[in-house]
């Protein structure tokens, strides 16, 4: 969904401080290891794929308040030194995708995308949406539209493979369909911001990572299907957005909000890892309090503040640190491992350690 708008064997639900009371906590997966060879054809026959867990069922972006997708939606992961593998499965009863061309806007249509933020800055993330054609539109945003992010559309992933299978017959209004299925396997060096010295993640790591499903209504045609119009508008129905991690809005460009992926060195099938939260992440979480309330401030104000106590929150950090400008700040406070680094986090949303 790229628009600018603002309205394992395990799946966890992570207990974190959350920002408001009515933004979801972030879905967790523990991504087991793959040894055997997987061939990306959608298919998911390997031995390794039937052992991975699916997820659990998407849900309405906005939370599970809202009514559940009418069709199920689940993923499973796994990875290996080479790439991160991920399975989509999608219920539907209507395969409908026209959209041909490399970069088309497919969410338009019906489609599947990936968002991938791999250090947890909130800034330099990419997103990969595909159709049940088996077309690509990946990007790379500079940061989220909030914060004067820019989709770079030239952006391709390098040596990237994937494969949809569908079960029905793709745009036939005269019979009932079951489901398609991404496969993709994503080289690390591709993801990475590091040139060559590129690393899979290392066990225990974790990525922020969700998934969002675009649904549209659709009705049949002489040619096909075509969106459903509303009568009272004369326009098309809303698109429904059903995604893994829920986002308390309509807005998938908030990574903060994103799911956790951890990686296990466990092989798939062998055992069972538990997922373990980085203390860091409510370090984090804390310092979004700051950046929230600073943002308040400027917006009613138009200047940030120089002192904690101005700002009206309520927050467990000590030794917080303002560094503040007139239109620019920089707030920091101590890692929760002694030792470590401090993290920051500053006027464009981006968070990470000195």
């Amino acid at each position: 969904m790229h628009r600018n708008i603002s309205l394992g064997l395990l799946v966890v639900l992570i207990n974190l401080p959350l920002l408001a009371q009515d933004i979801p906590g972030p879905r967790s997966y523990l991504a087991y290891q793959l040894q055997e060879k997987l061939t990306i054809d959608g298919l998911l026959e390997e031995s390794a794929w039937k052992k991975a867990p699916w997820s659990e069922p998407f849900q309405d972006i906005r939370g599970g308040d809202f009514p559940a997708p009418a069709q199920l939606t689940r993923m499973k992961l796994l990875w290996d030194q080479n790439h991160l593998y991920i399975a989509i499965r999608l219920e539907e009863n209507h395969l409908w995708a026209t959209y041909t061309e490399r970069e088309s806007v497919i969410f338009q249509e019906n489609d599947i995308e990936i968002f991938i933020d791999p250090d947890g800055d909130t800034h330099h993330y990419y997103e990969v949406e595909i159709n049940a054609l088996g077309t690509l539109w990946d990007l790379l945003m500079t940061r989220p539209y909030k914060n004067g992010g820019k989709p770079i559309n030239g952006w391709n992933i390098n040596e990237f493979q994937y494969a949809v299978h569908l079960e029905g017959t793709l745009n036939e209004p005269s019979d009932t369909d079951e489901y398609w299925i991404l496969e993709t396997a994503i080289p690390w060096k591709s993801l990475s911001q590091s040139g060559p010295n590129f690393r899979a993640p290392e066990p225990g790591e974790h990525w922020k990572i969700n998934f969002s499903r675009v649904q549209w209504r659709i009705e049949a045609t002489e040619n096909g299907y075509a969106k459903k119009i509303n009568p009272d508008t004369g326009k098309a129905y809303p698109e429904d957005n059903w995604v893994w991690s829920a986002m308390g809005q309509v807005n998938m460009h908030i990574p903060e909000r994103w799911g956790y992926v951890q990686f296990s060195d466990i092989i798939v099938g062998e055992g069972t890892a538990s997922f373990q939260i980085h203390p860091d992440e409510k370090i984090k979480n804390e310092l979004r309090k700051y950046y929230e309330a600073q943002r308040k401030l400027f917006a009613n104000s138009g200047h940030y503040s120089k002192h904690p106590d101005e700002l009206d929150i309520v927050s467990s950090l000590t030794e917080v640190k303002f560094e503040v400008g007139e239109t620019r700040f920089k707030i920091s406070a101590p890692s929760a491992i002694p030792g470590e680094r401090r993290w920051n986090i500053t006027e464009d949303s981006r968070i990470w350690q000195d």
